[in-house]
């Protein structure tokens, strides 16, 4: 109904171009004759309709086709729908049909070189951080089984580094992972505990290292998500927690969990100098550190913005909550999974 509108609205100008004619043979004829006029009147103005309505028809019917092969030219610029366009174009706009298939080709081309380039680079970079987990994997057995050749301050700082590369492979992974078209997700029911407990193992000799108390209050739940993409998520907020938890005097991390009406909620709070009001609506921005206190001149940026992505893919709501110089406080909202018994489907709550 639109197109059939648009075409009429165009064409609007040669139906009263028509009439005109029409009233101009039909004051004529009134002169001539009134009888032929009384007459014929009817008959020039049916003709009128049924030609304006005739070329109109095939006019709206002409357009539509050429609306329909433009479409298929712009998704697929080649020879074939190029030369489908020009045969229902005229000359005039065949020469800018051709202007604009030889611009939509070229930046085509250049499209397909860019896209060559990224994926070969995202390729080697997966490829180099998968290659680099065979020495961390190596530096893991020779702490395990050697640590007593190592002081204990050595022990230490060779588990701070085997950590801080560990997490640095992990975010490149997961960001090449989040960037990519195709996302291998596997949503099953997941112990939050079980989750919480692998993580914690992995910073221990960290957690040690600064003294830091840790409190947990845990219950017995299960989440319905990615168990690879909730490991990376609480790692970063751990790792962020650890980070920036108070340094001056005991350091202290809770991590709790509560079930609420539609959802579980995991809390990871630190008793650090939080984050100020002014940066907290931008925590979650790629590359933003906020102020340079708090060792935040070497981060990156990239930990809870990598956190918040792997939640959005996850369904899983991210808050933060802070009050300056009173600790920082990250809340992970999972929905409620029910199973349906009939259709063995789940359905979630929002």
């Amino acid at each position: 109904m639109g197109h059939n509108w648009k075409v009429f609205k165009r064409y609007a100008l040669w139906l009263l171009l028509l009439f005109g004619i029409d009233a101009m043979a039909a004051a004529l004829l009134w002169i001539a004759d009134i009888q032929a006029f009384q007459a014929m009147l009817g008959s020039i103005i049916l003709a009128s309709v049924v030609l304006f309505a005739g070329v109109f028809a095939l006019n709206s019917y002409r357009d539509r086709k050429k609306e329909e092969a433009f479409c298929a030219f712009l998704n697929n610029p080649d020879e074939f729908q190029e030369e489908n366009l020009l045969k229902l174009c005229s000359e005039a706009e065949g020469d800018m049909i051709r202007l604009l298939a030889q611009t939509l080709q070229s930046r085509e081309n250049e499209t397909q070189k860019l896209l060559t380039r990224v994926s070969d680079y995202e390729e080697y970079v997966e490829a180099w951080a998968h290659e680099t987990k065979t020495p961390l994997s190596l530096l893991t057995l020779l702490l395990d089984n050697h640590r007593e050749d190592f002081s204990e301050t050595m022990g230490f700082k060779l588990d701070f580094v085997r950590n801080r590369i560990q997490e640095s492979v992990n975010q490149m992974l997961f960001y090449a992972r989040l960037k990519g078209v195709k996302k291998d997700y596997l949503f099953e029911s997941v112990d939050l505990n079980e989750a919480v407990e692998e993580v914690l193992e992995d910073y221990q000799p960290l957690l040690e290292e600064k003294q830091v108390i840790l409190v947990r209050r845990i219950p017995e739940i299960q989440v319905y998500c990615d168990k690879r993409g909730l490991t990376f998520l609480l790692c970063q907020l751990l790792s962020n927690a650890v980070k920036y938890s108070k340094a001056d005097t005991q350091a202290r991390i809770e991590l709790t969990a509560a079930e609420e009406e539609k959802w579980y909620t995991l809390s990871v709070r630190d008793n650090g100098r939080g984050v100020q009001p002014c940066d907290l609506p931008y925590i979650f921005e790629k590359g933003f550190t906020g102020d340079s206190q708090d060792g935040r001149r070497k981060a990156t940026g990239m930990g809870l913005y990598l956190a918040r992505a792997m939640a959005g893919d996850l369904n899983i709501s991210m808050e933060a909550r802070s009050q300056w110089m009173q600790g920082f406080e990250m809340l992970l909202h999972f929905p409620k999974v029910h199973k349906q018994e009939k259709g063995h489907s789940l359905s979630m709550e929002k």
